[in-house]
């Protein structure tokens, strides 16, 4: 697979807020149905169905990026991606540590269900995964970019937990590309600055139809390479 159709920003069962049926083979089946070439897995401040992913994925002959969607400090979302599932998955690991030791309620929140590789619940996670991380959005940026990875700003024009809704301004010289939600208006942007339009989904009818392209990366590492933005 060369590229093509992406939804680059969707979650799996792991994200408290995402459907149980959220599973990677469901998630990677229906990407397929709907035509998708590209899909990453971003569940909030973890990546602990990251390898699970993965296999799915290739199961189905698509272009896997590991991601995550973190919450800064600042109760911004970011979503972070990598070259390969093990960094992703030590990244997550570091970020979930981070939380407070804040339980997750399943009545009120939702499950935390981590996967297997063969798409069987093995545990759930007992620290809330809808909490914001210790780091500011200038640390995850900077932290994504040292662990071989780029950030990319989510859904910019959300009125909540967006860059432009919390701090007001997008942060000069972070990042190289920016998610913007479907159906909302689209705020002025730096022209420079590759605009990516993904799903968030959190039920698998959610998930991107084949719409937005990006034929420029054939793989998560050309990805991450065209995304990243350098520090000095």
């Amino acid at each position: 697979m060369t590229g093509g159709f992406y939804d680059l920003h969707i979650h799996s069962c792991l994200s408290p807020c995402a459907s149980d049926d959220m599973t990677p083979s469901n998630i990677a089946g229906m990407a397929s149905i709907k035509g998708l070439s590209l899909i990453a897995l971003t569940d909030h401040n973890s990546g602990y169905n990251l390898l699970a992913m993965e296999k799915a994925a290739a199961e189905f002959d698509l272009v896997f990026i590991p991601g995550i969607e973190v919450t800064t400090v600042e109760e911004v979302h970011v979503l972070t991606y990598f070259k390969d599932t093990k960094t992703a998955y030590t990244f997550g690991e570091m970020l979930y540590n981070s939380l407070p030791d804040i339980a997750n309620r399943p009545g009120i929140f939702g499950r935390q269900i981590v996967m297997d590789e063969d798409d069987k619940p093995v545990r759930e996670l007992p620290k809330l995964l809808l909490q914001a991380t210790p780091f500011s959005i200038d640390d995850i940026a900077r932290m994504a970019f040292e662990a071989g990875g780029c950030a990319v700003p989510a859904h910019i024009n959300r009125d909540s937990f967006s860059v432009l809704s919390n701090l007001g301004f997008m942060p000069s010289g972070l990042f190289n590309a920016v998610e913007v939600a479907a159906g909302l208006p689209c705020p002025p942007v730096d022209a420079s600055l590759l605009i990516l339009h993904s799903s968030d989904a959190h039920n698998l009818g959610d998930i991107s139809e084949p719409i937005n392209r990006l034929d420029s990366a054939k793989n998560a590492s050309e990805f991450v390479e065209m995304v990243e933005k350098p520090f000095i």
